[in-house]
C-alpha cells in the first residue's frame, strides 16, 4: 500500500475520541497551531467533531507565516486566526472558547537567545491563563523537566521531583508553575501535558535514526534509550485530556509504554534498508525517560507500536516523502538547545 494512504489512515480519530468530544461542552481553540503537532491536532479535532454529529467549532491560532498552511486548514472548515500571542491586542481579540489547548513555545535556538525562550515559555502562559481564565486548558509541556533517570527505573513518574537541565527545560518548568498559579488564582481547570517524544513520518526521533542509518551516518549512543509515541496517539490523548482538567492541574506523562533502545531501532532500520548501522560512544546508565503508566490507565495504550512506526517511517524515507527540518536533539545530555 502507498505510504501516504497508510499514513492518513493512522490519523483517523478513535471511537473513544469521537464519543468524548461529542460530550465535551463548547468549542475547541488551539493556540500555537502552526507548529509540528498543531495542524494535525486541529484536523483530528475537526474530524472527530464531524463524525460525532455535534455542532462545535475548531479554531486554530498561529502567526501562519506559511499562507499555504492557513489555506489548508481553512479548506477543512477549521477557523484560522492569524495572531502573534505576544501582542496583547492580538491575544485579547481572539475568540472565547470553553476548551483551550496550549501548544505555543520555543525550544531550538535557546542557546544565545535565552530571553525569548523565557518570554515564550514562562511569560506568555501567564497572559494566556489570564485571558482564558474561564476555559479549561491543556498546557503542553515536556519530559525535559525531569532529571536523567536510571534506564532500569522505568522512567520518571508524575511524582518525580522536576530537575530541569539547561535553560530550555528550566523555562518549561516555569511555564508549568505559571499555569499552576493561575489555575489556583482563577480556579481554572487545567492539565499539564508532559510529552516526549512525538513521532510522525515528517519529523521525530525515529525519522532521525532512520535517516542516519540510511545515509550511513554514525549514531551517538550516549542517550541510548528514548521514549517515543505516534503523533496521532499523542494528539488523541491531548484532546481527550480536556475531560480530565482539574484544580490544581493534573500532571500527566504522555509517551509510549516503555523505553526504546536507540541501538535496536537502528538495527531494525538497518534490516529494512539492508545496511549496517554505524555507532559512536556507548550507552550510559541514565537517560531522559518518562513513565506513562497513568496515561495508559486513563486512556489505554497507544494504538501504534514502535514496530509499526519504524515500518511506516522506513517506507516514507524510501518513498522520498516530505520531511520537516525540526530535529529533536534527543541525544542532548547537557540541556543545550
Amino acid at each position: 500500500m502507498d505510504p501516504n494512504t497508510i499514513y492518513h489512515d493512522l490519523l483517523r480519530p478513535s471511537e473513544q475520541l469521537i464519543a468524548e468530544i461529542a460530550s465535551l461542552e463548547g468549542d475547541v481553540l488551539i493556540l500555537g497551531a502552526g507548529g509540528k503537532m498543531g495542524p494535525a491536532l486541529a484536523t483530528l479535532a475537526k474530524d472527530a467533531i464531524e463524525l460525532s454529529g455535534v455542532s462545535k467549532k475548531v479554531l486554530a491560532v498561529a502567526r501562519f507565516s506559511d499562507p499555504e498552511l492557513k489555506h489548508d486548514l481553512d479548506k477543512k472548515g477549521i477557523i484560522t486566526c492569524k495572531a502573534d500571542l505576544l501582542e496583547d491586542n492580538d491575544l485579547r481579540s481572539l475568540p472565547d472558547a470553553a476548551n483551550v489547548l496550549y501548544l505555543a513555545g520555543t525550544k531550538f535556538g535557546t542557546t544565545g537567545n535565552e530571553s525569548l525562550t523565557w518570554t515564550m515559555n514562562a511569560y506568555l502562559p501567564g497572559r494566556v491563563a489570564d485571558r482564558y481564565r474561564h476555559s479549561r486548558i491543556v498546557a503542553f509541556s515536556t519530559g525535559n523537566v525531569y532529571p536523567l533517570v536510571p534506564v532500569k527505573s522505568g522512567g520518571a513518574t508524575e511524582t518525580t521531583e522536576p530537575s530541569p537541565l539547561g535553560e530550555y527545560a528550566q523555562s518549561c518548568l516555569g511555564r508549568e508553575r505559571v499555569f499552576q498559579h493561575f489555575s489556583s488564582k482563577y480556579k481554572t481547570p487545567m492539565l499539564i501535558y508532559r510529552l516526549n517524544y512525538a513521532n510522525d513520518v515528517t519529523y521525530g526521533v525515529l525519522l532521525e535514526i532512520g535517516r542516519s542509518v540510511k545515509e550511513q551516518k554514525p549514531l551517538d549512543l550516549r542517550m541510548g534509550y528514548v521514549n517515543v509515541i505516534w503523533q496521532g496517539d499523542a494528539n488523541e490523548i491531548a484532546l481527550r485530556s480536556l475531560a480530565h482538567c482539574s484544580v490544581p492541574p493534573k500532571v500527566l506523562n504522555v509517551t509510549g509504554p516503555k523505553a526504546t533502545s536507540v541501538r535496536m531501532v537502528a538495527e531494525a532500520f538497518g534490516k529494512i534498508f539492508k545496511v549496517e548501522p554505524k555507532f559512536i560512544n556507548e550507552e550510559q546508565d541514565t537517560a531522559l525517560l518518562s513513565n506513562a503508566a497513568e496515561s495508559i490507565r486513563i486512556f489505554g495504550p497507544p494504538r501504534i507500536s514502535v514496530e509499526q512506526m519504524i515500518d511506516l517511517v522506513a517506507a516514507w524515507i524510501n518513498a522520498g516523502g516530505r520531511t520537516l527540518d525540526k530535529p529533536t536533539h534527543f541525544q542532548e545530555r547537557e540541556g543545550r538547545f
